[in-house]
């Protein structure tokens, strides 16, 4: 199986809020978004962590 499910740790509060799904083939580098952290009530960077 090619899809992996992976944890976004927020990169300010340090707290793992999200997962999601990843194919390890085709995207080998570590995957960075901007999403909501509800604690400091707006976006921010979350990077894959293992």
């Amino acid at each position: 199986m090619p899809r992996e499910i992976i944890t976004l740790q927020c990169t300010e509060t340090k707290l793992k809020l999200y997962t999601t799904t990843k194919n390890k083939k085709k995207t080998t580098e570590r995957l960075e978004l901007m999403k909501y952290n509800p604690k400091l009530r707006k976006h921010t960077l979350h990077r894959e962590v293992k």
